[in-house]
């Protein structure tokens, strides 16, 4: 198909290139042209000037970029995106936003003869990377279908979960039990390094029974080793957790542990870890170590 990708990131670089592989007709734009050009170089197709120019002629348009306001203005602001989209083309959002901004944009695409589609995704670079992303999504049963078997590209699975909003509603979910795992895992690391224990001895042994997750097989070394300098960012997440804490003030959930991780990921932002990995959280537990 002929698409178009907006927002050339840590995740939405591999994912176009996805895109690309698998024989689609790409063309990228990214707010640094440079980053678009080096994009086109490696991965071929083409790249556009504006967000409009990306996206005209394209039957899907994805963007990915960092919040809420950098979203409103790729797609509404001049030349922006849905200047270039043709009717009956559909908009794919991988950012992770606000349900309020989906459910905004969807209207918007409604007006103008356009179908719109919330896809946050989870996986992390390395999922980006290796086409195994998680994708969450709200919109209309008819877009999804024709957009499932393209995000393909680069999904392990993805689902519709409901009406605009519903993906982002559920990425929410997904950062709520992200935060609450990695916050176990280093109060479990911080106790093994205590105990005097051999950490990779023990992880090795729990993380075949209940104990066992993405975080503990994927971040265990990176916490005992103190390592952090690589993977999804303290602000990133604590952007993420300030959309959720404002979602559940508006629904009525009451979220203590989130609130206190949010607290606690500050901390770590204090002590000039926001761009490290979110498994970081262990240092401010060891910082009388």
């Amino acid at each position: 198909m002929k698409v178009a990708f907006l927002g050339l990131g840590t995740m939405g670089y591999p994912m176009a290139r996805h895109l690309q592989s698998k024989g689609h007709d790409v063309c990228v734009y990214n707010r640094t042209a440079a980053k678009a050009r080096q994009w086109v170089t490696e991965c071929g197709g083409r790249h556009g000037e504006t967000p409009a120019d990306a996206a005209g002629g394209a039957e899907i348009v994805f963007t990915c970029v960092g919040n809420d306001d950098d979203l409103r203005q790729v797609v509404l602001g001049e030349r922006g995106v849905f200047e270039g989209m043709a009717a009956g083309c559909i908009l794919v959002d991988h950012t992770t936003a606000s349900a309020g901004v989906a459910r905004e944009l969807d209207a918007v695409a409604r007006e103008r003869g356009l179908h719109f589609i919330d896809a946050p995704v989870s996986g992390g670079q390395a999922g980006a990377e290796n086409g195994v992303l998680s994708v969450m999504c709200g919109g209309e049963a008819e877009d999804f279908a024709r957009i499932e078997p393209v995000i393909a590209a680069y999904a392990k699975s993805s689902r519709l979960l409901g009406a605009a909003g519903s993906g982002q509603l559920a990425k929410m979910v997904n950062q709520i039990c992200v935060a609450g795992t990695v916050q176990g895992l280093a109060e479990a690391v911080h106790f093994i390094k205590r105990s005097g224990l051999d950490g990779r001895a023990v992880f090795d042994v729990i993380r075949h029974g209940a104990a066992g997750s993405w975080q503990m097989d994927n971040r265990h070394e990176a916490m005992l080793d103190g390592e952090f300098d690589f993977g999804f960012a303290v602000d990133w997440m604590r952007k993420d957790l300030r959309i959720a804490l404002e979602e559940a003030r508006s629904n009525g959930a009451t979220l203590p542990m989130t609130a206190l991780l949010d607290q606690f990921y500050a901390d770590v932002q204090a002590m000039g870890g926001g761009r490290w990995d979110t498994c970081s959280l262990v240092k401010r537990l060891e910082r009388d170590d």
